[in-house]
């Protein structure tokens, strides 16, 4: 966790830099970018993917196979892998269009993975934020908690069809309002190219992509981080260091990110018009997009496998794995636990984070 905390860093203070440089210091041609670009994007594109694909498939196939001791912690865990890999399958297309620089699948192709990106990415935000309000309730509203427990199942498949509405809903201007182009001879896959619009997604991209989860999660952290100070339990510590861990690398992965896009909304709006700005844009938001894609790479990281309900399941499928084809078959044994012991021993790593 260490790397890439030390690599978003070292990323965010690059971009900062290289945006306040001088403007006569990059030529306005954009040229220089394409060779860039044809190596870095599809290389960064296809470790996240690798990386991306094995965590949440894991943790799918963990959580999938253990679905009868489930709680809500476990279904918005299942739904933000599901999420995150229908974001990632989607990066093996932008890496072949990043190195070719022309899109050769289609319109439809762009339309559906244009969509699969885009509500990839609003889902893994929106059960994110689920988890954090689930955590603040059962923290916080002790027996508000207890009321919606007697009705999980109901409760639990209405929050997951809305949120799963919220990201599809969230998703289709940019799938409408993208199709292939003719640029220069070359097919591109991209949004409408009236500025009005690109403004209006990337506003959209800083409300619901980064203000409002720092908004929720900061307060429902802040509800959450005192009730676990007076607690007299020594795995308290461990709450509190995962809950800084879920803020601070969401902050560092998203906000040279969203930094950048706000700098698209100024020079869209004519604010910032001159080539060299662009130049400097193009060239940062190349970094600050492969930054932000990885942290759905460290989902899994942060809200799996540093809980030890999570960890006892992933040990004893990986202890499997030699002699199974498939390591999901092996977590039958952990069936002889004692069900309630194991959902709500306290643990409070797994029911608080």
């Amino acid at each position: 966790m260490s790397f890439y905390l030390h690599l978003c860093l070292n990323v965010y203070l690059f971009a900062c830099c290289f945006l306040i440089a001088d403007n006569n210091s990059q030529p306005c041609s954009n040229d220089y970018l394409i060779g860039f670009s044809q190596v870095f994007l599809p290389t960064l594109y296809s470790i996240v993917f690798i990386v991306g694909t094995l965590g949440n498939g894991l943790v799918l196939c963990v959580l999938a196979k253990s679905h009868q001791r489930s709680n809500m912690m476990d279904v918005c865990l299942l739904n933000l892998a599901l999420s995150d890999l229908l974001f990632l399958v989607t990066l093996p297309f932008w890496a072949h269009y990043g190195a070719t620089k022309e899109w050769t699948f289609g319109g439809f192709m762009c339309h559906a993975v244009t969509a699969l990106h885009k509500v990839g990415f609003h889902g893994s935000i929106f059960f994110m934020l689920l988890m954090t309000i689930d955590r603040y309730v059962v923290t916080v509203h002790a027996h508000s908690a207890l009321y919606f427990k007697r009705r999980s199942a109901r409760v639990g498949v209405a929050l997951v069809l809305f949120m799963w509405a919220l990201s599809v809903g969230a998703s289709l201007p940019d799938t409408i309002f993208s199709k292939v182009n003719n640029d220069s001879s070359r097919w591109m896959c991209e949004l409408d190219q009236a500025k009005e619009w690109k403004v209006t997604s990337y506003i959209q991209l800083n409300v619901l992509g980064f203000l409002l989860p720092l908004l929720i999660m900061g307060f429902c952290y802040s509800q959450i981080i005192p009730i676990l100070v007076t607690m007299k339990s020594k795995k308290k510590y461990k709450a509190i260091k995962l809950i800084l861990a879920v803020v601070i690398i969401f902050f560092l992965c998203w906000t040279p990110y969203n930094v950048v896009a706000f700098l698209h909304i100024l020079f869209y709006s004519e604010v910032l018009d001159s080539c060299e700005w662009w130049g400097h844009l193009s060239m940062t938001m190349q970094w600050v997009e492969t930054i932000a894609y990885s942290h759905c790479c460290l989902n899994p990281l942060i809200y799996a496998f540093m809980g030890q309900r999570f960890r006892t399941l992933v040990v004893k499928t990986l202890k499997g794995f030699p002699t199974s084809i498939s390591p999901c078959n092996m977590i039958t044994s952990e069936r002889t636990v004692n069900r309630s012991s194991m959902r709500y021993s306290v643990t409070y790593t797994t029911t608080v984070v």
